[in-house]
């Protein structure tokens, strides 16, 4: 794959270009936008950049982080606080996603989005309300392991780390979750998966594939 030198703001400002002259894949009013990675790669900062450039070219955006919807800690750790295998599999609620998120998205649904499901702090359910994204708006989910479960995405973007990069810039105490990443990369192949890719090993210098 070939990837070339971009600025997170070009990058940003091309993403929303090439998504505002988009139509969704099965037909719905509403276009589903992955940026998918690893916290180290700050998807979240993308998300935000990316929302940003939408917002400047008219369209309605919802951001949805997937650090909302963790099932309960009875469900998640119940291998313990730091199973890699358990964080890949079990600590996203991706049914609840289908439901509150995407489902509402689909051709004649209503629009209306649950932002997130559960406080993991808390542990108990965060009661947001409902958000309505109206019809030509954008569906930002950002955060990990988001590829290989056949959301509907219009559009995926994936942030790359190699491994020295992503166990470089993961903080010690989250450390045990790099095995689950070396797993999603052998077994989801996101790189290829994605249809845009970002490689960011260097937060200063991005580079990327361009949407296809």
């Amino acid at each position: 794959m070939r990837l070339e030198a971009i600025t997170w703001e070009r990058l940003a400002d091309a993403l929303a270009e090439h998504i505002a002259a988009m139509t969704a894949k099965d037909g719905s009013p509403w276009l589903r936008v992955a940026v998918d990675g690893a916290p180290a790669a700050a998807p979240d900062a993308l998300a935000e950049r990316l929302a940003e450039a939408l917002r400047m070219r008219g369209r309605a955006v919802h951001k949805a982080r997937a650090y909302g919807f963790l099932r309960p800690a009875s469900l998640r750790l119940e291998y313990g606080r730091r199973d890699p295998d358990a964080f890949h599999d079990e600590w996203f609620d991706r049914r609840a996603l289908w439901r509150e998120v995407f489902q509402p998205l689909d051709p004649g649904g209503s629009g209306r989005v649950l932002p997130d499901l559960w406080d993991p702090v808390a542990d108990r359910a965060t009661r947001s309300p409902y958000v309505e994204l109206p019809p030509g708006g954008v569906l930002l989910l950002h955060g990990p392991l988001l590829l290989g479960h056949g959301f509907p995405f219009d559009l995926s973007v994936h942030l790359k780390l190699s491994s020295a990069a992503l166990a470089r810039r993961t903080p010690e105490d989250e450390r045990w979750t790099l095995p689950a990443f070396a797993r999603y990369e052998d077994e989801t192949r996101p790189e290829e998966a994605a249809d845009v890719v970002v490689r960011a090993d260097d937060p200063r210098r991005p580079a990327w594939s361009g949407p296809d």
